[in-house]
Protein backbone atom coordinates (compact mmCIF):
# COMPACT_ATOMS: atom_id res chain seq x y z
CA UNK A 1 0.00 0.00 0.00
CA UNK A 2 1.48 3.35 -1.10
CA UNK A 3 1.13 6.93 -0.14
CA UNK A 4 0.44 9.41 -2.54
CA UNK A 5 1.41 13.23 -1.36
CA UNK A 6 1.00 16.49 -3.18
CA UNK A 7 3.20 19.00 -2.60
CA UNK A 8 3.45 22.65 -3.22
CA UNK A 9 6.75 24.51 -3.47
CA UNK A 10 5.60 27.14 -1.71
CA UNK A 11 3.51 25.58 1.20
CA UNK A 12 4.32 22.07 2.33
CA UNK A 13 1.69 20.48 4.85
CA UNK A 14 2.12 17.60 7.23
CA UNK A 15 2.06 13.81 5.72
CA UNK A 16 0.90 10.91 7.12
CA UNK A 17 0.64 7.07 6.55
CA UNK A 18 4.16 7.07 5.29
CA UNK A 19 5.37 4.07 7.56
CA UNK A 20 3.36 5.01 10.46
CA UNK A 21 5.02 8.22 10.50
CA UNK A 22 4.61 12.10 10.42
CA UNK A 23 6.45 14.01 7.85
CA UNK A 24 6.65 17.98 7.58
CA UNK A 25 9.61 20.43 5.77
CA UNK A 26 10.24 19.46 2.57
CA UNK A 27 11.61 22.66 1.73
CA UNK A 28 11.76 23.16 -1.89
CA UNK A 29 15.78 24.63 -3.08
CA UNK A 30 15.42 27.67 -5.17
CA UNK A 31 19.19 28.25 -5.30
CA UNK A 32 21.98 25.41 -5.94
CA UNK A 33 25.90 26.78 -4.75
CA UNK A 34 28.52 24.95 -6.32
CA UNK A 35 31.88 26.53 -5.37
CA UNK A 36 30.50 29.80 -4.17
CA UNK A 37 28.30 30.21 -7.52
CA UNK A 38 24.68 30.20 -7.13
CA UNK A 39 22.92 28.57 -9.69
CA UNK A 40 19.08 29.09 -10.34
CA UNK A 41 16.53 26.10 -9.39
CA UNK A 42 13.16 25.90 -10.97
CA UNK A 43 10.64 23.82 -9.45
CA UNK A 44 7.53 22.76 -11.10
CA UNK A 45 4.19 23.82 -9.26
CA UNK A 46 3.78 20.31 -7.41
CA UNK A 47 5.62 16.93 -7.00
CA UNK A 48 3.94 14.00 -5.96
CA UNK A 49 6.30 11.89 -3.48
CA UNK A 50 5.42 7.78 -3.37
CA UNK A 51 6.10 5.58 -0.65
CA UNK A 52 5.20 2.01 0.46
CA UNK A 53 4.70 0.91 3.81
CA UNK A 54 4.61 -2.32 2.73
CA UNK A 55 7.23 -4.71 4.56
CA UNK A 56 8.71 -7.39 2.79
CA UNK A 57 6.59 -10.65 2.89
CA UNK A 58 3.61 -9.11 4.16
CA UNK A 59 0.30 -9.75 2.85
CA UNK A 60 -1.99 -7.29 0.98
CA UNK A 61 -4.87 -5.80 3.27
CA UNK A 62 -8.32 -6.81 2.61
CA UNK A 63 -9.79 -3.64 4.16
CA UNK A 64 -11.90 -5.58 6.02
CA UNK A 65 -12.55 -4.18 9.66
CA UNK A 66 -11.75 -6.80 12.68
CA UNK A 67 -15.60 -7.77 12.93
CA UNK A 68 -15.39 -8.55 9.42
CA UNK A 69 -12.92 -10.46 9.90
CA UNK A 70 -14.07 -12.75 12.44
CA UNK A 71 -17.85 -12.86 11.17
CA UNK A 72 -16.09 -14.44 8.14
CA UNK A 73 -14.15 -17.27 10.41
CA UNK A 74 -17.00 -18.15 11.98
CA UNK A 75 -18.99 -18.35 8.66
CA UNK A 76 -16.50 -21.23 7.35
CA UNK A 77 -14.56 -18.62 5.14
CA UNK A 78 -10.73 -18.33 6.51
CA UNK A 79 -8.50 -16.29 4.81
CA UNK A 80 -5.55 -18.87 2.56
CA UNK A 81 -2.44 -19.53 4.51
CA UNK A 82 0.31 -21.40 3.83
CA UNK A 83 -0.15 -25.54 3.32
CA UNK A 84 0.71 -28.18 6.26
CA UNK A 85 4.65 -29.03 5.15
CA UNK A 86 4.91 -32.30 3.74
CA UNK A 87 6.47 -34.52 6.55
CA UNK A 88 10.53 -35.32 5.73
CA UNK A 89 11.24 -38.74 3.73
CA UNK A 90 13.88 -40.79 5.33
CA UNK A 91 16.05 -42.52 2.90
CA UNK A 92 15.56 -45.73 0.93
CA UNK A 93 16.28 -48.36 3.29
CA UNK A 94 15.35 -47.05 6.37
CA UNK A 95 13.68 -49.47 8.47
CA UNK A 96 9.94 -49.16 9.89
CA UNK A 97 9.67 -49.41 13.38
CA UNK A 98 7.20 -48.20 15.87
CA UNK A 99 7.70 -45.56 17.67
CA UNK A 100 9.51 -45.99 21.46
CA UNK A 101 7.83 -45.16 24.31
CA UNK A 102 9.21 -42.57 25.64
CA UNK A 103 7.92 -39.94 27.93
CA UNK A 104 11.33 -37.61 27.91
CA UNK A 105 13.13 -36.97 24.45
CA UNK A 106 16.02 -34.44 25.47
CA UNK A 107 16.90 -34.31 21.71
CA UNK A 108 13.49 -32.31 21.31
CA UNK A 109 15.48 -29.36 23.00
CA UNK A 110 18.72 -29.73 20.46
CA UNK A 111 16.77 -29.65 17.45
CA UNK A 112 17.34 -26.09 16.32
CA UNK A 113 20.02 -23.14 17.45
CA UNK A 114 17.44 -20.94 18.88
CA UNK A 115 16.31 -23.64 21.07
CA UNK A 116 19.85 -24.79 21.70
CA UNK A 117 20.45 -21.23 23.02
CA UNK A 118 17.29 -20.60 24.81
CA UNK A 119 18.44 -23.65 27.15
CA UNK A 120 22.05 -23.36 27.28
CA UNK A 121 23.23 -23.91 30.75
CA UNK A 122 26.49 -22.01 30.97
CA UNK A 123 26.90 -18.44 29.34
CA UNK A 124 29.93 -15.67 29.05
CA UNK A 125 29.93 -12.48 28.29
CA UNK A 126 33.36 -10.32 28.03
CA UNK A 127 32.60 -9.24 30.92
CA UNK A 128 33.43 -12.56 33.30
CA UNK A 129 37.22 -12.64 31.72
CA UNK A 130 40.35 -10.69 33.83
CA UNK A 131 42.84 -10.28 31.15
CA UNK A 132 46.62 -11.18 32.00
CA UNK A 133 48.82 -8.32 30.49
CA UNK A 134 52.65 -8.63 30.37
CA UNK A 135 54.78 -5.96 31.02
CA UNK A 136 58.06 -4.94 30.88
CA UNK A 137 60.01 -1.53 31.01
CA UNK A 138 60.69 -1.40 27.07
CA UNK A 139 59.00 0.95 24.59
CA UNK A 140 58.75 -2.03 22.19
CA UNK A 141 56.39 -4.94 22.05
CA UNK A 142 58.39 -7.88 22.70
CA UNK A 143 57.14 -11.49 21.37
CA UNK A 144 56.93 -15.06 24.00
CA UNK A 145 58.13 -17.74 22.18
CA UNK A 146 56.35 -20.39 23.67
CA UNK A 147 53.16 -18.37 23.68
CA UNK A 148 52.59 -17.69 20.18
CA UNK A 149 50.80 -14.19 19.64
CA UNK A 150 51.81 -13.35 22.88
CA UNK A 151 53.90 -10.06 24.02
CA UNK A 152 55.77 -8.48 26.67
CA UNK A 153 53.97 -5.17 26.58
CA UNK A 154 56.12 -1.91 26.70
CA UNK A 155 53.92 -0.31 30.13
CA UNK A 156 53.59 3.04 28.40
CA UNK A 157 52.83 1.90 24.55
CA UNK A 158 51.60 -1.39 23.49
CA UNK A 159 50.14 -1.59 27.15
CA UNK A 160 47.47 1.11 26.40
CA UNK A 161 46.68 -0.17 23.59
CA UNK A 162 46.01 -3.35 24.23
CA UNK A 163 43.66 -2.38 26.97
CA UNK A 164 42.21 0.04 24.68
CA UNK A 165 41.08 -3.08 22.33
CA UNK A 166 40.26 -5.27 25.52
CA UNK A 167 37.38 -2.84 26.72
CA UNK A 168 35.93 -2.25 22.93
CA UNK A 169 34.94 -5.83 23.19
CA UNK A 170 33.69 -5.67 26.91
CA UNK A 171 36.62 -7.08 28.44
CA UNK A 172 37.50 -4.19 31.47
CA UNK A 173 39.65 -6.09 33.89
CA UNK A 174 43.17 -7.20 33.44
CA UNK A 175 45.70 -8.37 35.82
CA UNK A 176 49.46 -6.89 35.30
CA UNK A 177 52.31 -9.49 35.30
CA UNK A 178 55.93 -8.04 35.01
CA UNK A 179 59.46 -8.84 33.54
CA UNK A 180 61.77 -6.96 36.04
CA UNK A 181 65.46 -6.15 35.20
CA UNK A 182 67.62 -8.95 36.37
CA UNK A 183 69.56 -5.80 38.22
CA UNK A 184 66.70 -4.75 40.48
CA UNK A 185 66.12 -8.67 41.62
CA UNK A 186 67.55 -9.58 45.58
CA UNK A 187 67.06 -12.63 47.31
CA UNK A 188 64.55 -11.17 49.49
CA UNK A 189 62.74 -9.15 46.42
CA UNK A 190 62.33 -5.42 47.85
CA UNK A 191 61.41 -4.09 43.90
CA UNK A 192 57.69 -5.83 44.94
CA UNK A 193 57.11 -2.97 47.16
CA UNK A 194 58.93 -0.18 45.20
CA UNK A 195 56.55 2.60 44.92
CA UNK A 196 57.98 3.52 41.78
CA UNK A 197 58.38 0.18 40.70
CA UNK A 198 57.21 -1.24 37.38
CA UNK A 199 53.47 -2.12 38.86
CA UNK A 200 53.16 1.33 40.54
CA UNK A 201 53.70 3.20 37.94
CA UNK A 202 51.44 0.94 35.46
CA UNK A 203 48.36 1.22 37.37
CA UNK A 204 48.54 4.66 38.13
CA UNK A 205 48.98 5.19 34.42
CA UNK A 206 46.10 3.08 33.70
CA UNK A 207 43.80 4.51 36.19
CA UNK A 208 44.70 8.06 34.64
CA UNK A 209 43.80 6.78 31.40
CA UNK A 210 41.03 4.58 32.48
CA UNK A 211 39.49 5.25 36.09
CA UNK A 212 36.59 2.73 35.50
CA UNK A 213 39.12 -0.22 34.43
CA UNK A 214 39.46 -2.94 37.56
CA UNK A 215 42.93 -3.42 38.15
CA UNK A 216 44.35 -6.93 39.72
CA UNK A 217 47.34 -7.62 40.87
CA UNK A 218 49.84 -10.43 41.68
CA UNK A 219 51.60 -10.90 44.79
CA UNK A 220 54.60 -12.90 45.04
CA UNK A 221 58.12 -12.63 45.21
CA UNK A 222 59.05 -14.35 41.91
CA UNK A 223 59.39 -11.68 39.40
CA UNK A 224 61.70 -9.83 42.32
CA UNK A 225 63.99 -12.66 43.68
CA UNK A 226 67.03 -13.48 42.24
CA UNK A 227 65.88 -16.97 43.49
CA UNK A 228 63.01 -17.25 40.96
CA UNK A 229 61.32 -18.93 43.92
CA UNK A 230 57.72 -16.83 45.01
CA UNK A 231 59.53 -16.71 48.80
CA UNK A 232 62.86 -15.78 50.19
CA UNK A 233 65.26 -19.02 49.85
CA UNK A 234 67.11 -19.83 52.93
CA UNK A 235 70.88 -21.11 52.03
CA UNK A 236 69.38 -24.84 52.78
CA UNK A 237 66.96 -24.19 49.97
CA UNK A 238 64.56 -24.12 52.68
CA UNK A 239 61.28 -21.16 51.53
CA UNK A 240 60.40 -18.86 54.57
CA UNK A 241 56.93 -18.09 55.04
CA UNK A 242 56.75 -15.25 57.51
CA UNK A 243 59.46 -13.25 56.68
CA UNK A 244 58.13 -13.85 53.05
CA UNK A 245 54.67 -12.89 54.02
CA UNK A 246 55.95 -9.97 55.63
CA UNK A 247 57.31 -8.74 52.53
CA UNK A 248 54.17 -9.74 50.37
CA UNK A 249 51.98 -7.06 52.72
CA UNK A 250 54.58 -4.71 51.65
CA UNK A 251 53.88 -5.16 48.17
CA UNK A 252 50.44 -5.38 48.34
CA UNK A 253 50.02 -2.17 50.07
CA UNK A 254 52.14 -0.33 47.40
CA UNK A 255 50.06 -1.88 44.99
CA UNK A 256 46.72 -0.26 46.82
CA UNK A 257 48.29 2.78 47.02
CA UNK A 258 49.09 2.88 43.53
CA UNK A 259 45.25 2.08 42.68
CA UNK A 260 45.11 -1.39 42.26
CA UNK A 261 41.24 -2.76 42.73
CA UNK A 262 41.91 -6.36 43.60
CA UNK A 263 45.46 -7.65 45.07
CA UNK A 264 46.17 -11.69 44.29
CA UNK A 265 48.44 -13.50 46.24
CA UNK A 266 49.84 -16.50 44.13
CA UNK A 267 52.43 -17.27 46.56
CA UNK A 268 51.22 -20.25 48.62
CA UNK A 269 52.72 -19.00 51.95
CA UNK A 270 50.61 -20.43 55.00
CA UNK A 271 48.42 -17.11 56.65
CA UNK A 272 49.60 -14.70 53.87
CA UNK A 273 45.46 -13.54 52.76
CA UNK A 274 45.00 -12.80 56.62
CA UNK A 275 47.67 -10.76 57.23
CA UNK A 276 47.44 -8.70 54.11
CA UNK A 277 43.71 -8.23 54.77
CA UNK A 278 44.89 -6.89 58.16
CA UNK A 279 47.97 -4.58 56.57
CA UNK A 280 45.23 -3.29 53.54
CA UNK A 281 43.11 -2.62 56.43
CA UNK A 282 45.67 -0.66 58.48
CA UNK A 283 47.05 1.60 55.62
CA UNK A 284 42.81 2.31 55.14
CA UNK A 285 42.63 0.32 51.71
CA UNK A 286 39.63 -1.39 53.28
CA UNK A 287 38.08 -1.43 50.03
CA UNK A 288 40.86 -3.19 48.23
CA UNK A 289 39.74 -6.53 47.35
CA UNK A 290 42.22 -10.44 48.22
CA UNK A 291 41.82 -12.69 45.33
CA UNK A 292 43.36 -15.71 46.70
CA UNK A 293 45.02 -18.56 44.73
CA UNK A 294 43.65 -20.74 46.68
CA UNK A 295 43.94 -23.93 45.40
CA UNK A 296 47.61 -23.50 42.96
CA UNK A 297 49.14 -26.54 42.20
CA UNK A 298 52.54 -27.80 41.20
CA UNK A 299 52.68 -27.67 37.39
CA UNK A 300 54.28 -28.25 34.06
CA UNK A 301 51.72 -26.06 32.83
CA UNK A 302 53.42 -22.64 34.47
CA UNK A 303 56.61 -23.25 32.14
CA UNK A 304 55.48 -20.79 28.96
CA UNK A 305 54.89 -17.84 31.46
CA UNK A 306 58.18 -18.38 33.44
CA UNK A 307 59.67 -17.92 30.43
CA UNK A 308 57.23 -14.57 29.77
CA UNK A 309 58.65 -12.79 33.22
CA UNK A 310 61.86 -14.68 33.49
CA UNK A 311 61.32 -16.19 37.03
CA UNK A 312 62.46 -19.64 36.01
CA UNK A 313 63.84 -21.17 39.99
CA UNK A 314 67.41 -20.95 39.68
CA UNK A 315 67.24 -24.21 42.18
CA UNK A 316 64.83 -26.69 43.11
CA UNK A 317 61.38 -26.60 42.15
CA UNK A 318 57.73 -25.09 43.95
CA UNK A 319 56.88 -28.11 45.44
CA UNK A 320 56.83 -27.22 48.70
CA UNK A 321 54.59 -24.48 49.03
CA UNK A 322 52.16 -24.91 45.51
CA UNK A 323 49.96 -28.35 45.97
CA UNK A 324 50.82 -31.95 45.47
CA UNK A 325 48.58 -32.31 41.91
CA UNK A 326 47.23 -35.75 43.36
CA UNK A 327 45.62 -34.02 46.33
CA UNK A 328 41.85 -33.11 46.25
CA UNK A 329 40.58 -32.48 49.52
CA UNK A 330 43.17 -30.49 50.33
CA UNK A 331 42.03 -27.45 48.22
CA UNK A 332 39.24 -27.66 51.18
CA UNK A 333 41.61 -27.03 53.83
CA UNK A 334 43.67 -24.16 51.84
CA UNK A 335 39.99 -22.84 51.09
CA UNK A 336 38.45 -22.59 54.99
CA UNK A 337 41.85 -20.83 55.83
CA UNK A 338 41.92 -18.61 53.04
CA UNK A 339 37.80 -17.73 53.41
CA UNK A 340 38.28 -17.29 57.65
CA UNK A 341 41.27 -14.88 56.48
CA UNK A 342 39.29 -12.60 54.39
CA UNK A 343 39.73 -13.91 50.87
CA UNK A 344 37.13 -11.66 48.62
CA UNK A 345 37.53 -14.47 45.55
CA UNK A 346 38.97 -17.88 45.35
CA UNK A 347 41.35 -18.85 42.50
CA UNK A 348 42.07 -22.31 41.23
CA UNK A 349 44.86 -22.57 38.95
CA UNK A 350 45.31 -24.28 36.46
CA UNK A 351 41.92 -24.74 35.50
CA UNK A 352 41.43 -27.79 32.86
CA UNK A 353 43.37 -30.54 34.91
CA UNK A 354 41.47 -29.51 37.76
CA UNK A 355 37.51 -28.99 37.11
CA UNK A 356 36.65 -31.44 40.29
CA UNK A 357 38.45 -29.07 42.60
CA UNK A 358 36.51 -26.29 41.08
CA UNK A 359 33.26 -28.24 41.02
CA UNK A 360 34.15 -29.23 44.74
CA UNK A 361 35.26 -25.43 46.24
CA UNK A 362 31.67 -24.37 43.89
CA UNK A 363 30.23 -26.68 46.38
CA UNK A 364 31.56 -25.60 49.28
CA UNK A 365 32.03 -22.46 49.41
CA UNK A 366 29.72 -18.90 48.79
CA UNK A 367 32.49 -16.98 47.65
CA UNK A 368 32.89 -16.32 44.04
CA UNK A 369 35.22 -19.09 42.58
CA UNK A 370 37.65 -18.16 40.00
CA UNK A 371 39.13 -20.60 37.28
CA UNK A 372 42.91 -19.70 35.50
CA UNK A 373 43.24 -21.03 32.24
CA UNK A 374 47.25 -20.66 32.25
CA UNK A 375 49.92 -20.48 29.83
CA UNK A 376 50.56 -23.97 29.04
CA UNK A 377 46.69 -24.70 28.49
CA UNK A 378 46.94 -21.66 25.94
CA UNK A 379 49.80 -23.23 24.06
CA UNK A 380 48.82 -26.59 24.45
CA UNK A 381 46.08 -25.32 22.27
CA UNK A 382 47.50 -23.40 19.65
CA UNK A 383 50.42 -26.00 18.74
CA UNK A 384 47.56 -28.36 18.64
CA UNK A 385 45.81 -26.07 16.19
CA UNK A 386 49.14 -25.79 14.04
CA UNK A 387 49.83 -29.33 14.23
CA UNK A 388 46.15 -29.82 12.72
CA UNK A 389 45.72 -32.35 16.17
CA UNK A 390 42.90 -30.05 17.04
CA UNK A 391 40.43 -27.58 14.91
CA UNK A 392 40.56 -24.54 17.82
CA UNK A 393 38.08 -22.67 16.35
CA UNK A 394 35.70 -25.58 15.42
CA UNK A 395 32.46 -24.36 17.58
CA UNK A 396 28.67 -25.70 18.43
CA UNK A 397 26.91 -22.87 18.24
CA UNK A 398 29.14 -20.74 19.54
CA UNK A 399 30.99 -23.04 21.67
CA UNK A 400 34.12 -24.83 21.35
CA UNK A 401 34.93 -27.83 24.08
CA UNK A 402 38.25 -26.28 23.87
CA UNK A 403 36.54 -22.64 25.05
CA UNK A 404 36.82 -22.20 28.48
CA UNK A 405 32.58 -22.38 28.59
CA UNK A 406 33.39 -26.37 28.22
CA UNK A 407 34.80 -26.36 31.39
CA UNK A 408 32.96 -23.13 33.23
CA UNK A 409 29.77 -25.25 33.40
CA UNK A 410 31.24 -27.37 35.92
CA UNK A 411 31.18 -24.92 38.17
CA UNK A 412 29.37 -21.85 37.56
CA UNK A 413 26.26 -20.34 36.15
CA UNK A 414 27.43 -17.44 34.19
CA UNK A 415 26.05 -14.84 31.98
CA UNK A 416 24.81 -14.99 28.31
CA UNK A 417 27.89 -14.88 25.44
CA UNK A 418 27.95 -11.92 23.27
CA UNK A 419 29.67 -13.71 20.41
CA UNK A 420 32.38 -11.27 19.99
CA UNK A 421 35.71 -11.98 18.93
CA UNK A 422 38.43 -10.56 20.56
CA UNK A 423 41.12 -9.08 18.07
CA UNK A 424 43.85 -9.11 20.34
CA UNK A 425 47.14 -10.79 20.38
CA UNK A 426 46.80 -12.41 24.15
CA UNK A 427 43.86 -14.28 24.25
CA UNK A 428 44.57 -16.09 27.99
CA UNK A 429 41.78 -15.41 29.97
CA UNK A 430 40.27 -15.79 33.78
CA UNK A 431 37.09 -16.88 33.27
CA UNK A 432 34.84 -16.22 36.54
CA UNK A 433 32.21 -17.92 38.16
CA UNK A 434 29.12 -15.32 39.19
CA UNK A 435 26.91 -17.87 40.85
CA UNK A 436 25.68 -16.68 44.46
Amino acid sequence: MASMISVGTSNLPLTKNLNGWTYVGLRPVTNLKVNNVRFPVKWPTSMVIQASNEKEGSVKSSGLSIKECEAAVVAGNPPSAPPVPPKPISPAGTPVVSSLPLARRPRRNRKSPVLRASFQETQLSPANFVLPLFIHEGEEDTPIGAMPGCYRLGWRHGLLEEVYKARDVGINSVVLFPKIPDALKTPTGDEAYNDNGLVPRTIRLLKDKYPDLAIYTDVALDPYSSDGHDGIVREDGVILNDETVHQLCKQAVSQARAGADVVSPSDMMDGRVGAIREALDAEGFQHVSIMSYTAKYASAFYGPFREALDSQPRSGDKKTYQMNPANYREALVESHEDEAEGADILLVKPALPYLDVIRLLRDQSSLPIAAYQVSGEYSMIKAGGVLKMIRRRESHDGVSDVHPTSWCRRYSHILRSSGSQVPMRRKELIPWSLRI
